[in-house]
């Protein structure tokens, strides 16, 4: 279970990774032309996906990433155990009020939300226009 809970803690880093280096590749992406970050697909998932983190939180309902990597360990948080775990976790978790989490994710959002306003996606051309 401990392999399958590393696994869990990896894809909720990457997850963390997509929301927060996609911002900085819209907004730096905006400024030198690649292309890729006015995609409309890529740019509707990584809105909901800041979305979708942030009414979590003003719900006060926890993370289900964080929740089904507990219960893989069998401990109500994460313990520091094995390299994966212990060094993950350090990148992932503190000990700040959850007010604190919550304004960070709902301010993220709307940043995220400005990025979407200020670097618009655009939708594909039909071929042969």
């Amino acid at each position: 279970m401990q392999t399958l809970a590393d696994a869990v803690l990896i894809i909720h880093l990457l997850f963390v990774l997509f929301v927060v280096g996609g911002l900085a590749a819209i907004v730096l992406g905006g400024r030198v032309g690649w292309g890729f970050v006015r995609n409309l697909w890529f740019r509707m998932i990584h809105l909901a996906a800041i979305a979708y983190v942030a009414l979590e939180s003003l719900a006060g309902l926890s993370c289900p990433l964080t929740t089904l990597e507990r219960w893989l360990r069998g401990t109500p948080r994460a313990t520091g155990e094995g390299f994966i775990q212990h060094w993950v976790s350090r990148l992932l978790y503190y000990s700040f009020p959850t007010w604190v989490f919550t304004a960070a994710y709902v301010f993220f959002a709307l940043a995220v939300a400005l990025a979407f306003w200020l670097i618009p996606p655009r939708r594909r051309r039909p071929v042969g226009r």
